[in-house]
């Protein structure tokens, strides 16, 4: 006989986040591809070797340098009622989208995420809907603080999210093989814990990271004139 050793808010902590991080979602995460659109048509990525580095690059300066550190200070603002220091993280957040397709996504799909956690009745959350209908991340961070689900849990939810939308855009536009994708997505969570890790230490001065490509192909994706994913 197998004993069950996750108490009941732990298991419920863990299912809000599985829910939270699932792609059936509605907050159309699955129709952006983070410029990857572009990449493919200028020939800047060709492979599943130049997809896994153009993934990295972003996994480094996207999530260790800027979404992590960011989200780190956003739950605890959140866990302590600290309203100008969370909405200071998402200027900040919002600020270092270097597109306006990137900054775009980043108020829809923080207003569709905010339609999904209002009626679950979310302490707070009608109060500081104006705030957290600009950004997802800012959203997750209020709901994990306000429903017991810590800011590691949430962290690595949201790079695997993040690394799975990817990989599933990128089987459509390099292409790649379903199993290629796969291997490749099994591949990069492995080393989310320590990059998650590092981002931690990050401090405050250090936070934003820069893309150069990855700016440019959101840019040239806005006015795409063949394309897949929303703009």
């Amino acid at each position: 006989m197998v004993e069950a050793t996750l108490n009941q808010h732990s298991a419920q902590s863990w299912l809000q986040l599985f829910q939270l991080m699932s792609p059936n979602l509605p907050v159309g995460g699955f129709t952006y591809s983070q410029g990857l659109e572009w990449a493919v048509e200028a020939g800047w990525v060709k492979n599943a070797a130049e997809f896994e580095q153009w993934l990295s690059d972003q996994m480094e300066e996207g999530l260790v340098y800027l979404d992590w550190p960011l989200l780190n200070r956003l739950h605890l603002a959140a866990l302590e009622d600290d309203i100008a220091t969370f909405e200071e993280c998402i200027d900040l957040l919002v600020a270092s989208r270097e597109s306006e397709e990137f900054r775009l996504e980043e108020n829809q799909r923080g207003e569709a995420f905010y339609r999904v956690i209002k009626d679950w009745n979310i302490q707070g959350s009608a109060d500081m809907a104006v705030h957290l209908k600009r950004s997802q991340l800012a959203g997750m961070a209020w709901f994990g603080a306000k429903n017991g689900i810590s800011v590691e849990q949430l962290a690595l939810g949201w790079g695997f999210a993040i690394l799975e939308g990817a990989v599933m855009a990128a089987i459509k536009l390099v292409p790649i093989g379903q199993q290629a994708g796969q291997t490749l997505l099994r591949q990069l969570s492995v080393v989310l814990p320590e990059a998650y890790r590092r981002a931690c230490a990050v401090e405050d001065e250090e936070i934003g990271g820069s893309l150069t490509r990855l700016a440019i192909a959101s840019a040239c994706h806005e006015i795409q004139y063949t394309r897949l994913f929303r703009s």
